[in-house]
């Protein structure tokens, strides 16, 4: 992403903030898996969309209006030795130099500085409950104020939750966020594509997760979040995490899976046989979701309200329901009475960006959202159908399917970023039989 991508965003931020308030983002924290070993580290969203810089024991501070510095970064210092062990630190100069500050100093000086930053200023903008030692920090650094206010210190008056503001600019992408989840999206298809011609009878969930992983980080990805890999039985549990179990002739595979490209997401899932070849019934079930799929896309276009995609998607469900013999009644009063949740339970999707279940309002007041351009959500239906689930016929049981694409709000209607990754039964089948 741009450096000035950054800046653009900050100074809208500041602009929405006014001239008497201030916002305080700290970055994630190490988080430790056990012992000394940390967790992978991953920056948190916001921190990373306003500064792109990735560093741990970072805080970001916008002060608008300020003379000196606008924006300021606490960071780590150099350390040669912590270095050698942990890899290349910005340090205060290289926050400056390559990450836009206008100021930067060392974390260790920040409790020394922040306080009078938020001196006479009358928000702060700040989103509390994230970080609970750092909402005490905070607290802490107000109070101090208060106390000498008898000194002609005057602390902030108000506590603002930032993300009102910064989540609501973030359901927006712009040109540079949208080629970044292009990316992820293509990546994420390929992978998809990798798992479909390695899949066979004999093989196991976790070898169909090696494929799919193999091709997100030859390709510089990391993994959105964890692969769901369910064969059989398992792909009618929704979020299925073991991946360990062997894959069977006749049964289906439900993987879904996406990638990470500078932090922004694909989230994608396709359903297909395991021996390369859809049964009747296999085909019959499949057929239904793929065409809520497809009418919820067609949902997705400016003007059109939030909720309109998976109402789409429940119409189209619940008829194909009925036909396969799994409910009975008018359309109408099986939609009212949420008769297709015992089958369809989850929504047709979500906000897609920074993060896979990504910020931003599905209502405002009491009405869903209207649909604008440059906002990317998933559209996801499904039917599963287990084995101990009452009405089931034995012909349909372990049947789980989702398709899921990754959908961008254009001008004239919708572009699908994932529509790489096959979802026609025809083509999954001639893609799977290639190998």
């Amino acid at each position: 992403m741009a450096r000035d991508e950054f800046a653009r965003r900050r100074r809208q931020l500041m602009r929405l903030m006014g001239r008497d308030s201030i916002a305080v983002l700290p970055a994630a924290p190490v988080r430790h898996r056990n012992s000394d070993v940390e967790y992978p580290y991953r920056q948190d969203s916001d921190f990373q969309y306003l500064t792109g810089f990735g560093e741990p024991e970072s805080v970001a501070v916008l002060v608008p209006g300020r003379e000196q510095a606008e924006y300021i970064l606490f960071v780590r210092e150099r350390d040669r030795a912590r270095e050698t062990w942990d890899g290349r630190r910005a340090g205060p100069n290289g926050a400056a130099r390559d990450f836009g500050a206008d100021d930067a100093f060392p974390i260790t000086d920040m409790d020394e500085i922040l306080p009078g930053l938020l001196e006479n200023r009358t928000r702060v903008y700040y989103t509390m409950g994230a970080y609970a030692d750092f909402d005490q920090r905070v607290v802490g650094w107000v109070n101090g104020l208060r106390t000498q206010a008898k000194n002609g210190r005057h602390p902030p008056q108000e506590l603002v939750a930032l993300e009102h503001l910064l989540h609501d600019m973030r359901l927006y992408k712009s040109r540079g966020e949208l080629d970044l989840m292009r990316t992820a999206a293509r990546i994420g298809a390929r992978a998809h594509l990798r798992a479909m011609r390695f899949c066979r009878p004999g093989a196991t969930e976790y070898q169909v997760m090696a494929e799919l992983l193999h091709e997100f980080r030859r390709n510089n990805a990391d993994t959105a979040y964890h692969p769901i890999v369910g064969g059989g039985a398992n792909s009618c549990t929704l979020h299925y995490r073991d991946n360990d179990q062997p894959l069977a002739d006749g049964e289906l595979l439900l993987v879904d899976a996406g990638c990470e490209v500078e932090c922004y997401a694909s989230d994608i899932t396709r359903t297909f046989p395991v021996n390369g070849r859809f049964t009747s019934e296999q085909r019959a079930v499949y057929e239904v979701v793929l065409e809520a799929n497809r009418a919820a896309i067609a949902r997705v276009r400016p003007g059109n309200h939030w909720n309109e995609p998976h109402e789409a998607a429940v119409r189209v469900i619940t008829q194909g329901l009925v036909k396969l013999g799994l409910l009975k009644g008018r359309l109408p009063t099986l939609i009212r009475s949420g008769a297709y949740r015992r089958f369809f339970m989850h929504r047709t999707g979500h906000w897609l960006g920074l993060d896979v279940h990504d910020v931003g309002d599905y209502k405002v007041g009491d009405e869903w959202r209207v649909l604008e351009p440059g906002m990317t959500l998933t559209i996801e239906p499904g039917i599963y159908l287990p084995a101990g689930a009452r009405g089931v016929p034995r012909r349909l049981r372990n049947i789980g399917i989702r398709i899921e694409d990754d959908v961008l709000v254009t001008r004239r209607g919708a572009e699908v970023l994932t529509a790489r990754a096959p979802k026609d039964p025809e083509q999954i089948e001639a893609v799977m039989a290639r190998g």
